[in-house]
């Protein structure tokens, strides 16, 4: 167990609430505790902030003047420029920007609309398999079990509405395989995913809030099993991170609720964290 980022994740207790407000967020993080760490730890955090590099490019796409989120990697001229070398035939080097936005990108400028089930979701499918090849277990079981989550959500639309199934699953995991090959009412998952209930039962909510607040609900209980027995490694920060976008994002669609939801992290990583008697 590395201590290397002890006395950051002790801190990380300390954030406080204003009103129905954070006085601490996902930006914060970026400015005031990201330079802290070593290189290839702050790689594995670029990771998590180009999921707002996601949502900046799709705005782009749509809109090449639109107000983007500068919580992402890279600022609007830097997107607005890949996207018009890569409109215009140019290629991108890997090394300067990653390589599954630029196959996003082209996807979106090739493929006729109704062939892609949702552009949300085959982005985010292209991004949990290039974010899986990080080579940190913790970081890449966390994006692959987002990917198996969201092909299967996929299937379960494309099933729904007769659209193609297998065009429109992303990877190669076992899990991916058996969404575009099985024909069982299951895929053959049932015994394999030990999440799959769960999500059968989420995709028959109908109401979208409810609906993603269960999914979160999902993530969080991964996590909370997943980081058990890393405490002041850059997993536990990474899932911090994960844990305090999930309620900036509730605090803003619904302050009570987040509120709640952040006071039950505090309080979680209070009980967690105990001072090792030579750090006393």
């Amino acid at each position: 167990m590395s201590s290397k980022y002890y006395y950051l994740v002790a801190g990380l207790p300390e954030l406080s609430l204003e009103d129905s407000k954070l006085s601490y967020t996902v930006a914060d993080f970026k400015t005031e505790i990201y330079s802290g760490l070593s290189t290839s730890d702050q790689k594995l955090i670029d990771l998590f902030y180009l999921k707002f590099d996601n949502a900046n490019v799709l705005k782009l796409l749509k809109d090449k003047d639109a107000e983007i989120d500068t919580r992402g990697n890279y600022s609007a001229a830097e997107l607005t420029e890949y996207i018009s070398t890569l409109k215009e035939g140019g290629e991108i080097s890997s090394k300067e920007f990653p390589a599954y936005l630029s196959v996003f990108i082209l996807d979106y400028l090739n493929t006729p609309v109704e062939s892609i089930v949702l552009y949300e979701d085959h982005l985010a499918t292209l991004y949990y398999e290039y974010a899986m090849k990080c080579g940190n277990k913790f970081v890449s079981s966390w994006f692959e079990f987002n990917l198996n989550i969201n092909n299967i959500l996929v299937a379960f639309t494309a099933r729904k509405f007769k659209w193609d199934i297998a065009g429109n699953i992303v990877g190669n995991t076992d899990v991916c395989e058996a969404l575009r090959t099985s024909s069982a009412r299951d895929f053959g998952l049932s015994g394999e995913v030990d999440f799959w209930e769960s999500l059968v039962k989420i995709n028959e909510i109908a109401e979208l809030v409810e609906r993603e607040k269960k999914l979160d609900a999902l993530r969080w209980n991964w996590m909370e099993d997943a980081i058990f027995f890393d405490y002041f490694t850059i997993e536990r920060i990474f899932a911090f991170l994960l844990k305090l976008e999930m309620i900036e994002r509730w605090i803003s669609l619904d302050k009570e609720k987040g509120n709640q939801l952040f006071r039950s992290i505090i309080e979680s990583l209070k009980n967690e964290v105990q001072i090792p008697a030579e750090f006393r």
